[in-house]
């Protein structure tokens, strides 16, 4: 039998859906036009740029799509939620500047736009810039896309601590995954502003996180012989072992995906003693397995078409006594001796002998490593002691 507060409740529910929903819906989408033809000042995309490279090297190659220039923020927004996932995350190797039917893409893609994942700084940097969409707009709509992507980064957090690539179910710092995710979630702890939204309880489960995913990098760091050394781009989430990820993708030391932990853990305010040895470790294995007197040239060549890449040009390694120190993207753990790989996983000893798809596309070389330790660390080291 119904009651008046029940009758009440059914006018009431009815009142807002037929009447004053509408009102909302349409006060939101003034809003958003509002925001697209207002004049915004550009935000950094250089996050995405890894994510853009890809998708015009492969499935993006042969199109000419018109794109929205960096000022139209809120343009970009929209593609953002245009192609996020269901569980939160996004697809990778995407132009997510580009003015593309999400249609053409399902076709492009055999009917999906891809799993979400955090391969190609993905994801945590869509969360970062939605965020500040929102402190520059207000607009609820990409608030709440941003807090569906933060519980997709605590979702996919193993119990290891780690977050995952797509190429293999590992603790994985190749593409800047765990450094980046981390790095998103340092800056929530440390509450810079764009980030004001997060309520206490979300942004405490984010610190949580945080804190196993700096626990977790310091276990892998790799000891040989009882010496501390530096990181691989995958580690067991069991073991916290080194472990192969694609075929030309071996267990190793690995110099770049090293040099990018190091630069985090100099971030972390405060740092532990045991940060502080990581840090010093890594740093002096980097500066030992160096190298000097070479550089690599590109080499122009007849296009080459491949199935993920258009090879233009070919890599040689020259002699220059001239050049800066540069690294090797794997050294074999144990004896630091510099390798490459072809996609039959058969290691080789030098880039002459890697096969031309993968030598042109794929970074086998790394001159990173040397402003990390002639400018960053030192200054890094001059700070602490100044404390």
């Amino acid at each position: 039998m119904l009651t008046a507060r029940s009758i009440l409740g059914l006018l009431w529910s009815f009142l807002f859906l037929f009447v004053l929903f509408p009102c909302v819906q349409a006060d939101e989408q003034t809003q958003l036009d509002q925001a697209l033809n207002q004049k915004y000042d550009a935000l950094d995309l250089r996050l995405f740029q890894d994510s853009i490279h890809h998708w015009q090297m492969k499935d993006g190659r042969t199109r000419n799509d018109a794109r929205y220039q960096p000022e139209q923020i809120v343009h970009i927004a929209e593609n953002l939620l245009r192609f996020q996932n269901e569980d939160g995350g996004w697809p990778t190797n995407l132009d997510w500047l580009a003015q593309i039917d999400p249609a053409e893409i399902i076709e492009i893609r055999g009917g999906t736009f891809g799993s979400s994942t955090f391969d190609n700084r993905n994801t945590y940097s869509q969360v970062a810039y939605l965020s500040q969409v929102y402190q520059a707009t207000k607009l609820e709509r990409y608030r709440a896309s941003a807090e569906r992507g933060l519980h997709y980064i605590l979702q996919e957090q193993r119990a290891s601590g780690g977050w995952c690539g797509k190429d293999v179910d590992a603790i994985t710092y190749n593409d800047d995954v765990m450094t980046g995710v981390m790095r998103l979630l340092l800056q929530i702890k440390n509450k810079q502003p764009e980030f004001d939204w997060i309520k206490p309880t979300l942004r405490q489960d984010l610190i949580t996180a945080l804190e196993k995913g700096i626990r977790v990098t310091l276990h892998c760091q790799i000891v040989v012989e009882g010496k501390k050394t530096a990181w691989c781009q995958q580690h067991s989430h069991e073991t916290l072992e080194p472990v192969n990820a694609r075929t030309f993708e071996l267990a190793s030391i690995c110099s770049s995906e090293s040099a990018g932990i190091v630069r985090f853990l100099m971030e972390l305010p405060n740092p532990s003693p045991e940060i502080i040895e990581a840090v010093d470790a890594a740093v002096a294995w980097l500066d030992e397995v160096k190298i000097e007197g070479i550089r690599v040239e590109q080499v122009e060549i007849e296009p080459v078409v491949f199935k993920h890449h258009t090879a233009r040009q070919d890599r040689v390694v020259v002699a220059d006594p001239d050049a800066p120190p540069i690294w090797t993207r794997y050294y074999e753990i144990g004896t630091n001796r510099p390798f490459f790989c072809n996609r039959d996983g058969v290691k080789v000893y030098s880039l002459a002998e890697v096969h031309l798809e993968r030598r042109s596309g794929y970074g086998w070389y790394s001159t990173s490593p040397w402003t990390l330790i002639s400018e960053e660390y030192p200054k890094w080291k001059d700070h602490l002691a100044a404390r």
